[in-house]
């Protein structure tokens, strides 16, 4: 018996746009793009000149931190990553902004009996209270400052998570920080003041900055101007007691805007859980989904997308399938409900033609490129989003981002909508290199999805953010 498979393709790898009127203005490499074009929102964002920081540290590390918001204006280059990482030429070449310290009252310095966290009983909530006794006072200078930047060296990793209370320190401050709309970084010794390659470093951070100042890097070069993406998490919340189960929702809306994204979340016990993946019924369903069309019609006149795609990783039931409907189909021509499962169970591997007198190829040296789709049936595709890429690396090289193994692809399960499942697809991979807060050249999932899932954990571990609309740029 013959088996064959169907034909495969192979999508280009999205160009990032760098211009809001110049369309020539792009490039698939995110880093490279900046130097040569400047970041998107150059042309209106003189406003946020300088960018003014703030800072929270130990006390006997004040100017360890100065010296390092002095390193992010000087020159470096790369010490890894050659292929792929280029010279940091300094904040105000790639910004066209500068980056300076905040007036004197907004250094905050941390008490040094924090360095004895190791001999309290329970450290993280001690450096918890400390850091938050610190930004209640930096809020009474908010005018001061844009962004405050937070310095958690190695010494106090006793404080960083605590078993009993699910508690995570990262996760606390950019809950506190997100509830007073107060940007923040937060840099760990050892992957950022210590981090062997300063140019790495100088790139994640200085990006990061300027979208929490409120700077649009770059955007898809093209992106349906009247679709929205919608990304679906879920957290379940423990127990207490006798208390009700309540699952965390979480739903961000990404559309070709690209600014100001935003996110709702709030609890609900109207949900049922299977094998540990929530399920909204109908009515909680299209409540989800009409507070997440609200989001898009505020910032767009009040008017709807044509298109609508909404994205989780789990199956959606029926009932989620007819929630989804109740809340778009008056509003919208088109309405698509995507799963992106990140574990497909599949592999693939690249054969190269034959060699001559040999009757079969051979494995390629290199994983199968970036952007190959294979459609599995009518609504199932499989999309690989890492592989080897084109027009990254320097003199016409392949680039492979994750080095080593062979690449799984995410399964693509479509549940309404028509059309070819290409459209979709594409998408997906165009919202792989969105995430704005690292300095590669894309992520294994669309930035929907896993901005969605961060700020579902987020919220999980605290329970007093009011239920409104938050800028994911005080999640970052």
């Amino acid at each position: 018996m013959n088996v064959s498979i169907p034909a495969y393709s192979v999508f280009p790898e999205p160009a990032l746009s760098f211009h809001p009127e110049r369309s020539e203005d792009r490039d698939a490499h995110p880093l490279r793009g900046l130097i040569r074009y400047g970041p998107y929102s150059r042309s209106f964002s003189g406003q946020l000149d300088p960018i003014r920081v703030a800072t929270i540290a130990p006390s006997q590390d004040q100017r360890r931190l100065s010296s390092f918001l002095t390193e992010l204006t000087q020159p470096c280059q790369p010490q890894e990553r050659h292929d792929y990482l280029i010279d940091w030429p300094g904040f105000e070449r790639v910004f066209r902004l500068r980056v300076t310290r905040a007036a004197q009252g907004c250094h905050i310095g941390l008490a040094d009996d924090l360095n004895r966290l190791h001999d309290t009983p329970r450290p993280h909530l001690v450096l918890a209270r400390a850091l938050s006794r610190a930004l209640t006072v930096l809020q009474t200078r908010r005018a001061d400052f844009d962004v405050v930047f937070v310095y958690l060296p190695d010494r106090w990793s006793d404080g960083f998570t605590g078993d009993v209370d699910d508690f995570d320190l990262h996760d606390f401050l950019k809950a506190i920080t997100a509830e007073q709309d107060l940007p923040s970084q937060i840099l760990r010794e050892g992957s950022a003041l210590a981090y062997p390659c300063r140019a790495s470093v100088m790139w994640r951070v200085g990006t990061a900055l300027y979208v929490k100042a409120g700077g649009v890097p770059w955007k898809l070069a093209t992106f349906d101007p009247e679709t929205a993406h919608i990304g679906l998490s879920y957290a379940i919340k423990p127990r207490i007691e006798s208390s009700p189960q309540y699952v965390t929702c979480c739903s961000q809306v990404f559309d070709a805007d690209g600014t100001g994204l935003e996110f709702i979340a709030y609890d609900t016990s109207d949900a049922v859980i299977s094998r540990e993946n929530p399920f909204l019924t109908r009515t909680e369903m299209a409540r989800l989904m009409a507070r997440s069309l609200s989001l898009y019609q505020r910032r767009h006149a009040g008017t709807s997308p044509r298109r609508i795609v909404v994205q989780k990783n789990s199956e959606f039931k029926k009932e989620e399938i007819d929630g989804c409907f109740d809340a778009f189909e008056p509003v919208t021509e088109k309405i698509e409900l995507l799963q992106v499962q990140q574990s497909s169970g599949w592999r693939g591997v690249q054969i190269d033609p034959p060699m001559s007198g040999s009757p079969k190829g051979q494995a390629a040296a290199f994983p199968l490129s970036r952007g190959t789709c294979l459609p599995l049936g009518t609504r199932e595709i499989l999309l690989w989003t890492q592989g080897t890429q084109a027009g990254i690396a320097e003199r016409g090289r392949r680039y492979y981002k994750e080095g080593r193994t062979i690449p799984e692809p995410l399964k693509l399960v479509r549940f309404a909508g028509h059309g070819p499942l290409s459209e979709p697809a594409r998408d997906v991979l165009g919202l792989t290199k969105m995430n704005w807060n690292n300095d590669g050249p894309h992520d294994r999932l669309p930035v929907t999805l896993s901005y969605a899932h961060v700020l579902a954990r987020t919220i999980k571990r605290f329970a007093t953010l009011a239920s409104r609309p938050y800028q994911f740029r005080f999640f970052m």
